[in-house]
């Protein structure tokens, strides 16, 4: 069976969990940096250009899947863009772990650690 190619289309760099999944960063990583971010409210017509660029960059690198998150507003539309190119979008599964260390002065420092476990695709 070939590989599936799951691009990263988030701000995020994959974890090595995510890495050992097949998630793959795209070479244009600051450019769909860019696409994602947004410094005021955007139009409709923005949020349908970007999801448009991002879908056909993914296609350009060949992906399968596009692992994607960031703004809540604009998940839907990338999804559909995706999906119009052919391109499954999926969204990370972590779980959640609570580590608690005691420090020298008696106090407890709790740290959260998300772990990769999976992939919900939609």
């Amino acid at each position: 069976m070939a590989k599936v190619k799951i691009l990263n289309l988030t701000q995020h760099e994959a974890t090595k969990e995510q890495l050992e999944a097949g998630v793959t960063e795209p070479v244009l990583k600051e450019m769909v940096k860019r696409a994602l971010t947004f410094e005021q409210i955007p139009t409709r017509a923005l949020l349908k250009q970007r999801a448009r660029m991002l879908a056909l960059y993914a296609k350009e690198e060949q992906a399968d899947y596009a692992l994607i998150g960031g703004a809540p507003f604009f998940m839907s539309t990338l999804e559909r863009a995706l999906k119009e190119e052919g391109i499954t979008p999926i969204y990370a599964f972590s779980k959640r772990e609570c580590i608690e260390e005691k420090m020298p002065d008696g106090s407890v420092e709790k740290v959260q650690v998300f772990r990769h476990i999976g992939f919900v695709e939609v």
